[in-house]
């Protein structure tokens, strides 16, 4: 059973044309290159260019808002002119910003690559994600796969590469930044030259080209059950940072250190490895109206268990691990059944038009949660680095934000279950053989 489980992503990747095969290898490589690097940037502001600790905190804040703030720009550009220039031309600036980044001797420097690689990412990420959803409705009318399942090998190939950029990186830990920099330049010359020989020039969503960038953002704003849902959906994001922010303090209250982290990052990517199209499936089987809800539960559960624990003085022994390890698999798992049933439905929100536009949105959305809720929970969080009563608190404050979007899901998906659906296109995929990239 546990080789049909692991295999069946490599069985359904196979099954898939041409087109969304190059579609989530980018993704996986995409991350190879971007954790190849950024995992390590703080190291090098402080050790190698002797930045300050709130300096290095500006270069890490400036690039996270030149990247997830930025993203509806990406997306409405990606629905105005294609898909392939705006990626093409995002590969290309985050070659220049990684090649800023190993030149880089002084603050002004490091943070205009520190902008151009966040803004890179802005540009391709929105229009590959439309491209897949765009991809996923003609595969599922097809009869190859559904776009579910699309989306479930989008969170695999994603996880794949945010594991392997940086146990590279680490490995690269023994030569100059500048080196790496290059390396994860050339990862993206690879990318940009997969994308010039093989993805269509005329791949376009529906919808894109026939109006400007600022009607695109319009219809996106006054989309009254998008922006409902997008409320509800932001917190995802901001609890999915929290395996960054919180549980690190989590892990020094339990043993004194972070030195189990890592592992918890392999054990989290393991989990989805293995299970994620199997949950994708019974997640799509119980439907939307009942996956969503239940995966945010289970996103509340992980945050509402270390506040039971947080309290009081840890066990002995590899039993202090029990409510890190706990939070990071249901985190995990409400995240495994949320996701993809939550991509597949926002062409759906859209009228499977001006995708670029409402996954753009919805990161940015995701992008200013994570930068208000984390402030706010990072001044909570010096409550819960000791046990003591109060230490609760920032877990359960945490735990409330998915509680609320289970709720306010559970009752907008229903409403959204009474609606009728768009009328798929026309197949433009063969459901054979497809050919090989």
């Amino acid at each position: 059973m546990t080789g049909r489980i692991s295999w069946a992503p490599f069985v359904l990747f196979r099954r898939l044309p041409a087109v969304p095969r190059l579609l989530l290898l980018s993704q996986l490589a995409f991350n190879v290159g971007f954790y190849l690097v950024v995992p390590f940037l703080a190291v090098h502001l402080t050790e190698d260019l002797a930045l300050a600790g709130g300096l290095v905190g500006l270069v890490l804040g400036v690039r996270t808002f030149s990247q997830q703030g930025l993203f509806f720009l990406g997306g409405g550009l990606a629905d105005r002119f294609g898909v392939k220039p705006v990626v093409v031309i995002g590969c290309l600036i985050r070659i220049a910003g990684f090649g800023v980044l190993a030149g880089a001797t002084s603050l002004p420097a490091v943070l205009a690559g520190t902008v151009l690689v966040g803004f890179a990412a802005a540009l391709f990420s929105p229009a590959v994600e439309s491209a897949l959803a765009d991809q996923g409705h003609r595969l599922e009318a097809a009869g190859v796969v559904t776009r579910a399942e699309v989306f479930g090998l989008d969170a695999i190939a994603s996880k794949l590469g945010s594991v392997t950029g940086p146990a590279l990186g680490a490995v690269l830990l023994t030569v100059p930044f500048s080196l790496t920099c290059w390396i994860s330049a050339g990862v993206f010359g690879v990318v940009l030259a997969a994308h010039l020989r093989w993805l269509p020039r005329d791949l376009r969503t529906e919808g894109s080209g026939e109006e400007s960038v600022l009607a695109g953002w319009g219809h996106v704003l006054r989309n009254r059950t998008f922006l409902a849902f997008t409320a509800c959906y932001c917190t995802y994001l901001l609890s999915y940072n929290q395996l960054y922010l919180a549980l690190p303090v989590e892990l020094s209250r339990a043993t004194g250190g972070q030195g189990a982290l890592g592992w918890l990052f392999v054990l989290a990517a393991v989990s989805v490895l293995l299970f994620q199209l199997r949950v994708t499936a019974r997640a799509r089987r119980a439907g939307a109206h009942r996956a969503l809800p239940f995966g945010f539960a289970l996103m509340s559960a992980s945050f509402l268990l270390v506040a039971l624990c947080a309290p009081f003085a840890p066990p002995s022994g590899i039993w202090a691990l029990a409510p890190a390890v706990g939070m990071v698999l249901l985190l995990y798992t409400g995240q495994m059944v949320a996701v993809p049933l939550a991509q597949d439905l926002v062409p759906r929100l859209a009228g499977e038009r001006r995708l670029g536009a409402h996954f753009g949105f919805l990161a940015s959305a995701g992008g200013a949660a994570v930068l208000v809720g984390s402030t706010g929970v990072g001044a909570l969080l010096d409550l819960a680095d000791r046990p003591q009563p109060a230490a609760a608190v920032p877990w359960l404050v945490l735990a409330t934000l998915p509680a609320a979007s289970a709720v306010g899901l559970a009752v907008l998906t229903r409403r959204i279950a009474r609606t009728p659906k768009a009328r798929p296109p026309a197949p433009a995929v063969p459901a054979e053989e497809p050919a090989h990239p």
